[in-house]
């Protein structure tokens, strides 16, 4: 089973496309999006509530079998790492998880809590990212995991640049789902201008 976590703020066409490949190259069950309420890392940018993310990432994944959404982190209390998540998944999912991300998150895996711990617990799923080469991978502490690199385009769309074009006016077609589109206008995220649709 693919895990896949993140802010999800906003979940884009590039997250789907990735879950999807995974899906697709990889040979996993299902993939299960797992939106984190407290990142250790970082603020969520803008505010937004993780119950709205959630639902998204709900609206998201409509229709698009083997595509699941886990409340797991976004319940944790306090700081949820994913360390932990893997820990809790791996019992609850004896046959096996793998965990996917892009190539620009897997970089800083040293930043990581446990990180060594956490290479050695489950395979890595990569998705390339513009600006990060693969070779940079075929080095420790890389060399200690088992990855395997999705045959697909670079992913050039980041939730950053969205919320950006959102604030900005600008065009958002083709960025995200369209239930996405209209649930962040029904409620004016990310500095749009409120809308009277609330579906």
């Amino acid at each position: 089973m693919g895990l896949f976590g993140g802010t999800f703020n906003p979940i884009h066409l590039g997250h789907l496309r990735v879950a999807e490949e995974a899906l697709k190259q990889c040979g996993l069950k299902k993939v299960v999006f797992l939106p984190t309420g407290k990142p250790p890392h970082r603020e969520v940018a803008e505010g937004v509530p993780g119950e709205w993310r959630y639902q998204m990432v709900q609206l998201a994944i409509q229709g698009r079998p083997g595509l699941e959404v886990s409340r797991l982190e976004l319940d944790c209390q306090g700081p949820c790492y994913t360390i932990d998540t893997v820990r809790t998944m791996s019992r609850r999912h004896p046959e096996g998880v793998a965990y996917i991300l892009g190539a620009d998150a897997f970089a800083e895996i040293e930043t990581w809590k446990d990180w060594q711990e956490l290479l050695a617990s489950c395979p890595f799923i990569v998705a390339p990212r513009k600006g990060v080469p693969r070779k940079l991978f075929s080095r420790p502490p890389f060399t200690q995991a088992e990855v395997y690199f999705l045959d697909m385009e670079e992913i050039d769309l980041s939730s950053c640049d969205i919320r950006r074009a959102y604030r900005e006016g600008k065009p958002t077609r083709g960025l995200v789902p369209p239930l996405v589109d209209r649930f962040i206008r029904a409620r004016g995220l990310y500095g749009v201008a409120r809308t009277d649709d609330v579906g």
